[in-house]
């Protein structure tokens, strides 16, 4: 009889064991997919990170096609604002000269470049000795995604 008493005690218990298990089985799932959605987001990220530098790289090199142009001129900067890196570089949206630093920005290959004149040198490097070079600074910007923006900047010696 008491077999029989311990039988019906233990009746219950596999469900129970059952579905604790299953309960560790789903929050082991519902992790997972949370590590998956963050991971895809990440790469998401990454990517578009990696297309803004692209698109900025290849503005840059239009620009400084631009500038190899033998015919290209362009004044030199006069003032600190006009001489420094744009600052607008950070905000920039569209094609379009900017009234502080007098930068015309010019849209090309998904982003846009812009070209100031820094002067000439007599010591530029890559340059023959003693050859004076025209100093110029391109800088190229490109946004894509939700406002991920990449910035380049080259200085080209025009001789």
């Amino acid at each position: 009889m008491s077999s029989m008493n311990l039988k019906q005690r233990q009746r219950g218990m596999a469900l129970l064991v059952s579905l604790v298990f299953l309960l560790l089985l789903t929050l082991i799932g519902l992790s997972s997919m949370q590590s998956a959605t963050l991971q895809e987001k990440m790469t998401s990220s990454v990517m578009l990170r990696n297309q803004s530098f692209q698109i900025a790289e290849a503005a840059l090199r239009v620009g400084e096609s631009a500038v190899q142009v033998e015919t290209y001129s362009l004044a030199v900067c006069t003032t600190a604002t006009q001489c420094a890196p744009p600052a607008e570089s950070a905000t920039i949206t569209a094609a379009g000269r900017n009234s502080s630093s007098g930068v015309l920005w010019v849209a090309a290959a998904g982003g846009f470049y812009g070209v100031q004149n820094i002067g000439t040198t007599l010591a530029a490097v890559n340059v023959p000795v003693g050859t004076s070079a025209t100093l110029y600074r391109i800088t190229a910007v490109a946004v894509v995604g939700n406002n991920q923006r990449s910035v380049v900047e080259s200085i080209y010696a025009k001789y």
